[in-house]
């Protein structure tokens, strides 16, 4: 009687988070599962075409340009942070005074990543007149709209999402403080300089939390979009070089009214973080070294 007590008074617990889930997750996801096969404007009942969504998207060249920068900023963007990351977390890994004053601030960046605020203020410090183009007047180099230009604005985005570094640098500065300064000292015995220890003590004690990161980093960079909406006002300009799979994916839905099309964007985008997902873990027993 008492376990059964205890179980319900779980299940009371659980109640709200298992109403969110039912109402705000689980059943969207099955009505847009169902509305990917169809063509649905919102204002007039769903007409089901089947996969002439998905045939339409492989034919799609926006869908196709889409991709191609979402994975450029993907696989740009997210390995310069880690590294980024990594590099800061080891420098602010020491006691020093003020040491925690250094860390919050260059975790602050992050308390505000995918705001519309950042978004603007990244516009602002890229365009013609901005941050960037001042300095380099002092150079007497004469500078450009970096947001402006089919060449730059992408790039612009991945600086932007570089920049958003203090979460894994918060993850790298825990596990640096989880090693145990006894193989520093016997590779010091040994001869062993700075770089040497990075590569054979620090890189491969961190691993995991490297792989943590990078999983975390990938799926997030896949659903960028505030960013690239800001900027581009929300169109993808110039020329499609910002035009993130999620911002062709609102341009769909809530611009154009094709929900059955933005539904099977949707449902390809998961199944793309899926494979990414289960690319890594596979790839993971190769490099990702647990302490025993």
């Amino acid at each position: 009687m008492r376990k059964y007590i205890y179980n319900r008074e779980g299940y009371a617990f659980l109640t709200p988070w298992l109403l969110g889930f039912i109402l705000f997750t689980a059943i969207p996801m099955i009505l847009s599962f169902y509305f990917s096969f169809t063509q649905y404007d919102v204002l007039t009942p769903p007409k089901w075409v089947g996969l002439r969504n998905y045939i339409d998207m492989a034919n799609d060249p926006r869908v196709h340009k889409s991709l191609q920068v979402t994975f450029t900023y993907v696989g740009l963007g997210v390995p310069l942070q880690i590294i980024f990351a990594l590099f800061v977390a080891i420098l602010l890994n020491r006691d020093r005074p003020g040491i925690r004053t250094y860390r919050a601030i260059y975790y602050l960046p992050s308390l505000f990543g995918g705001s519309v605020a950042v978004a603007i203020l990244w516009r602002q410090v890229f365009n013609k007149e901005g941050l960037i183009n001042q300095f380099l007047a002092l150079l007497g180099i004469e500078g450009k709209n970096w947001i402006a230009s089919p060449e730059t604005a992408l790039y612009t985005l991945i600086v932007l999402l570089i920049w958003q570094f203090g979460s894994p640098m918060v993850i790298f500065l825990s596990g640096l403080k989880q090693i145990s300064k006894e193989y520093y000292e016997a590779a010091m015995i040994d001869g062993a300089g700075r770089i040497r220890m990075l590569f054979s003590i620090t890189l491969p004690l961190l691993t995991p939390l490297i792989f943590f990161n990078l999983v975390m980093g990938i799926i997030n960079a896949f659903q960028a979009f505030t960013p690239a909406y800001i900027i581009s006002g929300g169109t993808g300009a110039p020329v499609d070089s910002t035009l993130f799979y999620t911002l062709y994916l609102y341009i769909k839905g809530f611009q154009h009214f094709s929900m059955g099309y933005a539904s099977a964007l949707a449902w390809v985008l998961l199944v793309i973080i899926s494979i990414m997902t289960a690319l890594m873990f596979l790839l993971s027993r190769f490099w990702v070294h647990y302490e025993e």
